[in-house]
């Protein structure tokens, strides 16, 4: 049977302190990897919090330091790790999704839709392609925080191959507790309408604004039922592993996918 053993870490991060939160992550991770997981979570902006401080905390893609302790982390421990960063690249800023393998590959996703309340969208640049990964027989489609709100960037594209273009959604955020309803709801909404696994890691604490994190990070088979549940303010490295043939069987049994409006999704940069 093949299964994607999935760890969320949902932890407190220092404000704008990348190596103390990278030093943190490591001590909270203890010796957990391959034997145990197959894909490690961190959240949005893991090293630094959601900072608007683009042009001070974000580093170049070949030289930052965070993305080498991601990536050493990776290999070190035999398991995917993944978050956000803040990237600077051709002179613009990314909240850069990192997909870090353990032969030492990058596979990145840019964050489509920014939050426009909190001045994202004048601090960094929008990513204008969707990414889907492989990983453990699972296609996994790569999105951040915010993203999550709009559906139709989120919904299966099928082919004449494939019904169904991923088998998992994953979703790294800093979704604040005031709207922690709204992250619950929409995790286990994204999960059933596209007959998909959903994966959310939220983060906990407050940052230096005064903004508390609830966590409620989550891990949902496709009927939007829980395998893992953070619940509210706790730090928490839990692990739940889903199993492809058991998703195959649902959407083979509930055959909404047959129904489904056709659509096509634009892609590129907005004007």
């Amino acid at each position: 049977m093949t299964q994607l053993r999935t760890t969320l870490v949902q932890c407190d991060l220092r404000w704008e302190d990348p190596e103390t939160n990278c030093q943190r992550l490591a001590e909270l991770l203890g010796g957990m990897g391959s034997a145990e997981t197959d894909l490690i979570v961190l959240p949005e902006m893991f090293a630094t919090g959601f900072t608007m401080n683009s042009r001070e905390m974000a580093q170049p893609m070949q030289s930052s330091a965070v993305v080498a302790w991601l990536r050493g982390q990776a290999q070190q421990r035999g398991c995917v790790v993944t978050g956000s960063v803040a990237i600077e690249e051709g002179g613009e800023y990314y909240n850069r999704l990192i997909w870090a393998t353990p032969d030492g590959e990058l596979v990145h996703y840019d964050k489509r839709h920014l939050f426009r309340m909190a001045g994202e969208h004048e601090r960094y640049a929008m990513g204008d392609r969707r990414v889907v990964v492989e990983l453990k027989g699972f296609r996994i489609l790569l999105s951040v925080c915010y993203d999550l709100r709009f559906p139709v960037w989120l919904r299966q594209q099928s082919s004449a191959q494939d019904a169904f273009e991923y088998d998992a959604l994953l979703c790294v955020a800093n979704w604040p507790a005031p709207r922690r309803h709204p992250w619950r709801v929409l995790l286990q909404a994204r999960a059933i309408e596209n007959l998909c696994a959903v994966i959310g890691v939220n983060r906990v604490g407050e940052d230096a604004r005064g903004l508390g994190y609830a966590g409620d990070s989550m891990l949902l088979n496709a009927k939007g039922e829980a395998l893992i549940d953070g619940g509210d303010g706790q730090t928490m490295v839990s692990t739940a592993v889903l199993e492809r043939e058991e998703l195959e069987e649902f959407r083979q049994r509930f055959p909404a996918w047959q129904d489904a409006d056709e659509f096509s999704l634009a892609m590129g940069e907005q004007s």
